[in-house]
């Protein structure tokens, strides 16, 4: 049996599987912790990564390893390597000013305009979760850091380069689906824009070549194949074989909406952020900041825990007796409101019982995701099929409420560590070679289906845009 290894360095954890490369079953796994935060310090990735590899039994055996992790995280390298200072990860929205200050520039003034350039270049408009805002942020509030940085780069390429020996900043490498969320690589053009790079900075530094979704990006100290790794949503895509016309909701610390598609998007609302996969398609997507943390912190309110928050909200009818939650919680990225705080409207002395918060903050969330599937629908999206995944898809209340929120039937695929899954397949498809990912069997799914509730979204989209005007 030859064996692969695929990792998942997520916001909270680090996870990693162990396969076999022609089947895809599963050997054995590991994990580990990563710090909170949304500004951390690299070497703690590199830590989790070796302890949950000993947790999984070591990499002796393992032919080739692909890294799969968060994506637009900003990390700034010396001259020789060293990280400049701790990364900023997708969730810190300190660079929100600067965002804006991006997309005004470039439109010569005109935010409109500003935005539409932005899409037609890159694919997407910048929000402060993006690579290339962080680097506007560190030009304007830390420049003697802007001046040391000699290249940039991103959670996955600097893992596999780590993995690789950390050689010269030559060696370091990514792969089309996270530098399409950087802000200066456009998907459609498969090239850096560099004249982007340097609007942010004041100056364009070294970035990693992008490799194809099968090439190889060198091999481990240990002699095993590297794969070109990819972003935790291309990953996932990849890990639960998602084909054009599946549109996957995944619920964990950030919502996505997002699908695999043959054709690019360029969206500028900025709505619908227009990725790469990793196969060689496009994966546009929609990200909420706000997601599994919001029933977390709902169900620590009314002390109990997860299960006890879906019996509590499926025992509240549908729409909570007009009780709405506004999740944005840490701001948000979709819409664009990163100084924005969650809002509670609705409430009654007639709603005013523990289920009916717990209904509200599970519709409430689904919304926001609903949203997101209604902006991939306007880019031309077509979809299929309704794939739930994430932490949140195995709440039972997460399940059978949403198909009604969404108006479509879901599919909930068996519990599984996608992100990794997809790393590791695209780790056995370097070694394997061929055109296409080897075919190993994906997980059958359970389909929920609910009458749908188009009046909870009429309630949600009635109180949603209040939170605009409560924040300076």
């Amino acid at each position: 049996m030859t064996l692969v290894a695929g990792v998942d360095s997520s916001t909270q954890s680090c996870k990693v599987v162990i396969r076999d490369a022609e089947t895809g079953e599963l050997v054995r796994e590991g994990r580990a912790s990563h710090p909170v935060g949304t500004e951390v310090d690299p070497a703690a990735w590199w830590a989790a990564l070796q302890d949950a590899v000993n947790t999984a039994g070591g990499l002796d055996d393992v032919a080739a390893i692909s890294v799969g992790a968060q994506q637009h995280g900003m990390i700034c390298l010396d001259d020789r390597g060293v990280v400049v200072r701790p990364a900023l990860l997708w969730n810190d929205t300190r660079s929100a000013a600067d965002a804006d200050e991006l997309v005004i520039e470039l439109g010569g003034g005109d935010a409109q305009t500003g935005a539409k350039a932005w899409a037609q270049a890159v694919g997407t408009v910048p929000v402060a979760s993006f690579t290339v805002t962080k680097l506007r942020w560190l030009a304007r509030h830390e420049p003697a850091n802007a001046r040391r940085t000699a290249a940039v780069c991103l959670p996955h390429d600097w893992l596999s380069w780590q993995l690789a020996g950390a050689g010269d900043l030559a060696a370091l490498a990514t792969d089309r689906s996270d530098a399409s969320g950087t802000g200066y690589w456009s998907p459609s053009a498969g090239e850096y824009r560099p004249d982007l790079l340097t609007r942010a900075l004041g100056f364009a530094p070294a970035l990693p070549r992008v490799l194809a979704p099968q090439e190889s990006a060198g091999r481990t100290t240990q002699g095993a194949i590297l794969g070109a790794g990819a972003g935790d949503n291309a990953a996932a895509a990849l890990g639960i074989g998602a084909k054009p016309g599946d549109v996957i909701i995944s619920i964990g610390t950030s919502g996505t909406v997002f699908a695999v598609s043959v054709t690019p998007t360029s969206d500028a609302s900025g709505a619908v952020a227009g990725f790469a996969d990793a196969t060689g398609h496009f994966l546009p997507l929609v990200c909420t900041l706000n997601a599994a943390r919001v029933l977390d912190a709902t169900a620590a309110m009314l002390g109990t825990d997860a299960a006890g928050l879906a019996l509590l909200a499926e025992s509240a009818p549908a729409g909570a007796d007009g009780l709405v939650v506004v999740p944005y919680l840490e701001g948000e990225r979709t819409p664009n409101r990163p100084t924005a705080t969650g809002a509670i409207h609705g409430w009654q002395l007639a709603n005013s019982t523990p289920a009916h918060l717990a209904r509200a903050a599970v519709e409430g969330m689904l919304c926001g995701l609903a949203d997101g599937l209604d902006a991939l629908i306007a880019q031309g999206v077509q979809v299929e099929r309704l794939l739930l995944i994430g932490g949140a898809a195995r709440n039972d209340a997460v399940r059978r409420i949403a198909p009604a929120v969404f108006g479509l039937p879901v599919a909930v695929p068996a519990a599984g560590e996608y992100v990794a899954d997809g790393a590791a397949r695209q780790a056995a498809w370097a070694l394997l070679g061929g055109a296409e990912p080897p075919a190993w069997e994906t997980s059958t799914s359970e389909i929920y289906d609910a009458v749908p509730t188009p009046d909870v979204r009429a309630r949600y989209a009635e109180v949603r845009d209040l939170t605009a005007q409560s924040v300076g």
